[in-house]
């Protein structure tokens, strides 16, 4: 592998995750592979910014969205800073790069409204997957872990005597979050549905399919999409706007920014500020409606 000693880096010292890295190195053979087509070269350590520009004009006309074309050049920044810091450059070609524009999405989280609905559908449900997905669902509003996080939970994360969950976030940064009592009721029902599964292959794993191995992340996307696509005409409905709607519920029942950002396993608040959106919009209904100088 060319790469092998970033990978290690990426591993070993920054404490990325494998998927993280497979994501850069991916990044990175790609546009080794682009700069030997088009430049006739046998490396990418000493190109410079116009080759990287050729690239990067490439990707648009590909018809690459702006926001992964700067995910793609962000790999190969990282890659060359690594290369200085190793001595193997003197220059870092793209440290005069400005990133793409990117328009922001906004993301409009589930109600409460509808969680509840998705939530008393499952209420009467006692088999193996009826609980496994309301246990999902639940464990997604009630914590905000990610996708990736919930499909990696293991047995031994879970904490049932001191009612919190240990969760391997981004960059392998750990973190405990509480659980909510209904949900280790919910999880306690499940792991007795669980332990009577015919054969139970992934057994260090919380979550499993009806073939006792791991749960994979496309089906926790179906699972969210199946239930809320019965209460909900939102577009999206994915793991994502759960976590979505576990921030932005939280800020608008008054919870502290910090709290909610070290439930969410960010680094830094500036993540975590995206959620303050839909907050802030209960706040202006709030305002107009009880406000004496209002016109209601």
């Amino acid at each position: 592998m060319i790469f092998k000693a970033f990978s290690d880096y990426l591993l070993l010292e920054k404490n990325y995750s494998k998927l993280t890295q497979k994501a850069y190195l991916t990044d990175l053979e790609a546009f080794n592979a682009f700069v030997v087509s088009e430049f006739d070269t046998k490396t990418i350590t000493n190109v410079n910014y116009q080759q990287i520009r050729h690239w990067i004009v490439s990707l648009v006309e590909a018809g690459i969205s702006n926001r992964s074309i700067n995910r793609k050049v962000s790999s190969l920044n990282s890659y060359y800073k690594f290369l200085l810091r190793t001595k193997s450059i003197d220059v870092n070609p793209l440290t005069k790069h400005k990133a793409l524009k990117v328009s922001k999405k906004l993301q409009i989280p589930f109600s409460e409204t509808e969680m509840n609905e998705v939530l008393d559908q499952l209420n009467a449900v006692k088999d193996f997957e009826g609980l496994r997905d309301k246990l999902i669902i639940e464990l997604f509003y009630a914590t905000g872990i990610r996708r990736i996080e919930l499909v990696q939970l293991k047995i031994s994360d879970v904490d049932i005597a001191n009612k919190n969950l240990k969760v391997l976030g981004k960059r392998n940064k750990e973190r405990i979050i509480p659980l909510l009592g209904t949900v280790v009721e919910t999880l306690e029902a499940y792991n007795i549905e669980r332990q009577k599964l015919d054969v139970i292959v992934d057994h260090v794993y919380l979550f499993l399919t009806q073939k006792g191995v791991k749960i994979y992340e496309t089906l926790v996307y179906r699972i969210i999409n199946d239930y809320f696509s019965k209460v909900s005409s939102k577009v999206k409905r994915s793991p994502h706007i759960l976590r979505h709607s576990f921030a932005t519920h939280l800020l608008n029942q008054g919870a502290n920014l910090n709290a909610v950002k070290e439930l969410l396993g960010h680094s830094s608040l500036a993540a975590t500020q995206v959620y303050t959106h839909n907050s802030i919009t209960e706040l202006k209904k709030v305002y107009s409606q009880t406000h004496p100088r209002s016109k209601k």
